[in-house]
């Protein structure tokens, strides 16, 4: 078979219309603080408001998965119609004027149609970039992390500034521009990412793959190491803001959640890095102990200088995410050859339904005590990932 070369614009290409897709998960987040004055909301509400987005994506995990939307339908076609649906849900939060029930709604379908961005992004690469697919995955999860990152950075841009001119409503500027950016990427992936000659479908779902995340010591091992990740990464990125509010306000708190956040880009990077010399496995074991540190580094950081509390913030964005390449690639390589992909969907579910609980969990409990008494307890899911991890990471355990 003749070999297809691959165009070098598809990587870049995919990379900002993943960036630009996945900026629609924390749009809602990053200017809550705006919503909750105006609309009155509770503290509470940051955790409901986040739990939608994650729900919405475990939904639609599942549901693309057992329908095979991006088998039966063209990868690119499926991403552009999720970018620009979701970048719809996304700016109809400027039409609501308090209605919280509605907010949630939209944010749960925008959550829901991430799961035709994000992984059918990592499909469309996976398909043009067989070798070299690590690489480039951990280039599309730093996207997603800068993605994660970027309201918080729009957040800062429009400023008080733009809050005057609009009204004091700047988070409607925020919530549209995210929106534009989003429709952007899925029309420029539907127009500059060909299909991939010969592109092999994916297999049905497999329940044997639910029996294979306990019953395999090596794939039972990058998976529950992940599930400890979880607990902590979407937990952290939700209570950023809260954090730093205890020392700034206004835009330079929305600047710096930007840098905390997208620091983990880096994280994702050095990882792959040190990866092709000493594994994933022992890169995933040092990234949850730097971030499992950080957790139990809260009461005395919090009390620090306000730039030792900056600097403490931006490693813990580094660490918090830096393992997640390496746990998809640990996970995809232990899973059993018949249903990886099966493995890989129901680890994410899994995961995500973590998240949520996590994110309830804490928030919450963030609105009634101090912080310092909270964080710690983030801890958990890096000192039970570690533990699980231990046979992926024992001397000789290859």
């Amino acid at each position: 078979m003749r070999r297809v070369s691959t165009p070098r614009r598809i990587l870049p290409v995919i990379v900002l219309s993943q960036f630009a897709g996945t900026s629609l998960w924390f749009a809602a987040n990053a200017v809550l603080p705006d919503l909750q004055r105006a609309w009155g909301l509770p503290a509470s509400s940051l955790a409901t408001v986040t739990s939608a987005v994650q729900l919405g994506f475990v939904a639609g995990t599942l549901v693309f998965a057992l329908l095979m939307l991006a088998d039966r339908f063209r990868p690119t076609r499926v991403f552009l119609a999720c970018s620009l649906l979701g970048a719809a849900c996304n700016a109809g939060v400027v039409l609501l004027d308090g209605q919280f029930a509605a907010l949630v709604a939209l944010r749960f379908a925008v959550g829901f149609l991430l799961a035709g961005i994000y992984p059918v992004g990592m499909r469309i690469a996976a398909a043009w970039y067989r070798e070299g697919l690590g690489a480039a995955l951990g280039v599309l999860v730093g996207a997603l992390v800068l993605g994660t990152a970027l309201p918080h950075g729009l957040r800062a841009l429009t400023g008080d500034a733009a809050g005057l001119a609009a009204g004091g409503e700047a988070w409607k500027t925020v919530m549209l521009a995210v929106s534009a950016l989003a429709a952007m990427g899925g029309i420029a992936t539907a127009l500059l990412v060909p299909d991939r000659p010969a592109a092999a479908a994916a297999q049905r779902i497999s329940p044997r793959a639910l029996g294979a995340l306990w019953t395999e010591p090596r794939l039972r091992a990058s998976v529950f190491g992940y599930f400890g990740h979880m607990w902590e990464l979407y937990t952290l990125y939700t209570l950023v803001p809260v954090i730093l509010a205890t020392r700034w306000e206004g835009t330079r708190a929305s600047a710096l959640a930007f840098w905390a956040i997208a620091a983990g880009a880096a994280g994702c990077a050095a990882g792959g890095l040190v990866a092709r010399r000493v594994g994933s496995a022992r890169v995933a074991q040092w990234q949850l102990s730097a971030s499992g540190l950080c957790c139990l580094a809260a009461p005395l950081m919090l009390q620090a200088p306000a730039p030792v509390l900056a600097a403490w913030m931006l490693v813990w964005g580094t660490t918090v995410v830096g393992d997640s390449p390496q746990f998809s690639a640990l996970t995809a390589r232990n899973a059993p050859p018949g249903v990886v992909g099966s493995v890989l969907t129901f680890t994410n579910c899994i995961g995500f339904a973590v998240s949520v609980l996590s994110i309830e969990l804490f928030v919450r409990a963030a609105a009634h005590w101090p912080l310092a008494a909270v964080l710690p307890g983030l801890a958990i899911g890096p000192a039970l990932g570690l533990w699980a991890l231990r046979p992926l990471t024992r001397p000789g355990a290859g």
